[in-house]
């Protein structure tokens, strides 16, 4: 008898596992179907990117953009809506940007160039020196002073091509743009030239932060476009390079106020804990930022509109978060900490979007490997829509900060392919997102918001 009670409770046991399990499919394509054929995020995505356009921390842009979304998220539902202050970095590229090779026959020709972000410009009238090309900090510490002083330094570093995750080759190939003027610039370089950070040879020049080191002088710091870091590569080479011309106009003004956008959706059970779901709102100068971070921010709005058509009431409150200076500064990110440091409920999860609106592919989260494991019973609820795994990994830079409250944060990793074809070029616009792939990013963060929120992690 004790042995048949025993078998009782295991076969009640596994009936309750099947039946939750057969609940969760029938939610998640009841979140997915209504994001399908209703979303209204590619039409809220076409707001940000030709109504309002580039945005710029500190900008008119960024301002309007935070009164756009805001609206967003009341039409989409949320039981309230507020702007969270906060400061961010104002700098502006200006209206000259001129970078010209004269080679050893007195022919110039100008390299499709733009500033770096967060850099400074050059004394008035640009400066003119010979060019030195280094691959690596290990080629730059060799020359020293004596090979570097008085020269514009070249960093044609490639993104390595034989890496399939491209996120890895942007990271190690990035060091060169973050902090290579001011390593040039403690070994006397007048001026930076990096190549821009994409994985295909085009003509459009890449920009995105620098950041100096206060100990050494601010010198100018340009991207050239990859197929004119491949000619100016082979000139060097050749000996048909006499000099370089690096003219811009940048600068940098006092931090001005700003503002995270947020949409709350309260909790029906534990309305004091909270999952937040964001992308950033600003965006580099240089074109609409469709990709970085456009449909991040449209995604997390979706998840709120879905659930309200649905008339789903999560059991955990949502709070879905525009963040304000990812770009060049993460003050919005850092405020949404303070905030939640102090405010009231407690941010048990963080997930955000910022890898690009393509096919979804799989969630990233930043938890040991024995909870990862749990996670894996929830894998096949999200097949059937493109996210083939959950692992670990990082989440965005935004909600980074809230690792000091203890939140578990994740974020979405869509299809890397072509992503840095347009990361931070004059090519991340409207046209460049494709409506399906956007909606299937949507729903896989709308079935994970739903399920952490029923379940906890």
């Amino acid at each position: 008898m004790k042995n048949y009670s025993l078998f009782l409770v295991l076969i009640f046991s596994l009936s309750g596992n099947v039946y939750a399990q057969n609940e969760n499919e029938v939610m998640a394509k009841r979140i997915a179907d209504e994001i399908m054929q209703h979303s209204q995020a590619y039409e809220n995505l076409r707001v940000l990117c030709k109504k309002v356009g580039p945005r710029l921390s500190g900008s008119a842009n960024a301002l309007k953009a935070v009164n756009e979304t805001a609206q967003m998220l009341r039409q989409a539902g949320a039981d309230s809506v507020y702007l969270q202050p906060c400061m961010v970095t104002h700098w502006v590229r200006g209206n000259v940007e001129n970078c010209i090779a004269t080679t050893v026959q007195g022919k110039q020709l100008k390299l499709r160039a733009t500033a770096l972000g967060n850099s400074l410009s050059n004394p008035k009238g640009g400066v003119r020196a010979s060019v030195v090309e280094v691959k690596n900090y290990d080629e730059l510490v060799a020359l020293g002073e004596k090979g570097i002083k008085g020269k514009i330094v070249f960093y044609n570093n490639p993104m390595n091509p034989t890496y399939i995750n491209t996120f890895r080759a942007y990271g190690e190939s990035g060091i060169y743009r973050r902090s290579g003027p001011s390593r040039a610039a403690k070994l006397g370089a007048v001026a930076v030239l990096v190549r821009s950070l994409s994985s295909t040879i085009d003509s459009f020049p890449h920009t995105g932060a620098t950041v100096y080191n206060d100990s050494f002088p601010k010198i100018p710091a340009m991207a050239i476009s990859t197929m004119d870091a491949e000619w100016l590569s082979r000139e060097i080479a050749a000996k048909q390079v006499r000099s370089m011309f690096v003219q811009t106009s940048c600068e940098m003004l006092p931090d001005v106020l700003s503002y995270n956008v947020v949409g709350v959706l309260k909790g029906r059970d534990i309305p004091g804990e909270y999952i937040t779901v964001g992308g950033h709102l600003d965006s580099w100068d240089l074109a609409e930022g469709a990709n970085d971070d456009g449909t991040g921010c449209v995604q997390s709005i979706e998840i709120m509109r879905s659930f309200k058509a649905l008339s789903l009431r999560p059991k955990r409150s949502i709070h879905v978060v525009m963040f304000m200076n990812e770009e060049n500064g993460g003050g919005g990110g850092h405020a949404y900490r303070d905030s939640a440091r102090t405010g009231v409920g407690k941010p048990i999860f963080a997930l955000e979007s910022d890898a690009g609106g393509f096919t979804p592919r799989a969630i990233h989260f930043e938890l040991p490997e024995e909870n990862i494991l749990k996670l894996k019973a929830w894998e096949p609820l999200f097949r059937p829509y493109g996210v083939y795994e959950l692992s670990a990994g990082g989440g965005g830079s935004d909600i980074s900060p809230l690792k000091e409250l203890e939140t578990t944060l994740a974020g979405l990793s869509p299809d890397s392919q072509r992503y840095f074809y347009i990361h931070h070029a004059a090519t991340d616009v409207f046209e460049a997102v494709s409506k399906r792939e956007l909606e299937l990013g949507a729903v896989n963060m709308a079935i994970l918001t739903w399920l952490v929120s029923e379940y906890g992690l």
